[in-house]
């Protein structure tokens, strides 16, 4: 796609428009079912004990105009790189560029975390050490590599397939452990005060990430003005009852007093089925897991990809296989960054809540910048008119609770947009001595 200004990139080939309603789908499901649902339910009780319902009610109603946005954005002009593409034609280059660091950013730091606390889920059934566990997770992490490297195509069919198990295996967790509630695990209701909501809150965030994922690939949907909407309304039904389900099980099994609230799905499902359960729950987990890497495996990699078109990113990235329609260098250099986040994870010993909240602060910014440019670019009438405006709110108020790990995600940003300011004008000077 040729810019007013730029010249074409001889790297550049048409990505492959593929996916359909049920790919849609499929992937927002999974970009957001993923070890979040058995880590973040347990730890957000402990913040903010039964109170962290009404955390998970408030997130899950504030997730639809997020949804929207960022659909109505995809479908008034379906461009790989989502949010990315949204902020250079709303906010400028600069802001597009900001916005492409923060998705690096967001995918190093929550990347580890997330298939560090899936692999954490097999040493109640496997005698894993903690070398072991991170071995999992770099496994999970290259296997949702290899997918994609095959192509869109192939990454959409095995999305279809995950997203089917995983909502009918929850559902069973869910059931199964609902005997076990006990009214009293509900009292007292704020046991660590008003403010512990939000913090709470800003944690549960990181559950309902994912609604922009799938705006990453807009470029590759047969008829992405029909199925975002539709895609958009199927699946917030879908995750919040889900989700909602899950907080309330955990609260009133009071699972999620036992093992530091990490593994509280584990802690359920035991106790319904006995070791069989934790079992279940362990080969579920890296199940989920691996189903949302590889949906953000292919979102990122979108990501780089069109900064990379833009001169943004090392143009290098920019290239697409022919045959398959992946941009293959751009899922080269994000496994690469990725396992190498998370070999300084294990070195540093970052803890759950912490890599969470850094992953959390990067998306939110990044929603901070596409609400904006949602309230610039959408004409909508009626009370659809509001709803960039309810995401600008929510994202903004949602960032203080990250407090100082928000300066992680910042630091990255800035750094990041410095070396793309070198690249731009590098590649103006290139272009000037043609």
């Amino acid at each position: 796609m040729e810019r007013d200004g730029e010249t074409k990139n001889p790297l550049h080939t048409d990505l492959h428009r593929v996916l359909t309603l049920r790919h849609a789908v499929a992937i927002y499901v999974s970009s957001l079912l993923g070890s979040g649902i058995f880590v973040i339910p347990g730890l957000a009780a402990r913040i903010a004990g039964p109170a962290s319902i009404i955390s998970w009610i408030l997130l899950s109603l504030a997730s639809y105009p997020f949804a929207y946005t960022f659909a109505k954005l995809s479908a008034r002009n379906p461009e790989s790189g989502g949010i990315y593409a949204f902020a250079r034609e709303g906010l400028g280059r600069g802001a597009s560029a900001a916005t492409a660091w923060l998705f690096l950013a967001w995918a190093v730091l929550g990347a580890p975390a997330a298939t560090v606390a899936a692999a954490s889920y097999l040493t109640f059934v496997l005698p894993l050490n903690r070398p072991d566990v991170f071995l999992v997770a770099a496994a999970i992490l290259i296997g949702a590599f290899g997918v994609n490297y095959l192509g869109i195509r192939f990454t959409g069919r095995v999305q279809v397939a995950t997203v089917g198990a995983i909502l009918a295996a929850l559902a069973i967790a869910v059931v199964a452990s609902a005997p076990r509630i006990s009214p009293a695990n509900y009292t007292p209701i704020l046991p660590n005060g008003l403010a512990s909501i939000g913090t709470a809150a800003a944690l549960i965030m990181w559950s309902y990430l994912g609604y922009e994922n799938t705006s990453n690939v807009a470029e590759e949907f047969r008829n992405p003005e029909r199925d975002f909407h539709r895609s958009v309304v199927i699946s917030v039904i879908l995750i919040s009852a889900l989700y909602l389900a899950v907080a309330i099980v955990t609260v009133g099994t009071g699972a999620y007093t036992v093992g530091g609230g990490v593994t509280p799905f584990a802690a359920m499902m035991s106790g319904a089925f006995g070791s069989y359960g934790g079992m279940f729950v362990a080969i579920l987990a890296v199940f989920v897991t691996f189903g949302t890497v590889n949906a953000y495996v292919a979102g990122m990699a979108r990501v780089y990809y069109a900064a990379a078109r833009d001169g943004v990113f090392p143009e290098a990235l920019g290239k697409v296989d022919p045959k398959t329609g992946a941009p293959r260098r751009s899922l080269v250099f994000l496994i690469v960054m990725v396992l190498l986040s998370l070999a300084a994870f294990y070195f540093l010993n970052v803890e759950f809540v912490s890599a969470f909240l850094m992953a959390s602060g990067a998306a939110i910014l990044t929603y901070v910048i596409g609400s904006v440019a949602g309230i610039r670019l959408l004409r909508e009438r009626g009370m659809r008119r509001i709803l960039p405006w309810i995401s600008l709110v929510v994202s903004v108020v949602l960032l203080p609770f990250i407090g100082t790990l928000l300066a992680v995600s910042v630091a990255i940003g800035g750094v990041g947009l410095l070396t793309s300011w070198g690249l731009l004008r590098r590649r103006k000077t290139v272009n000037a001595g043609i």
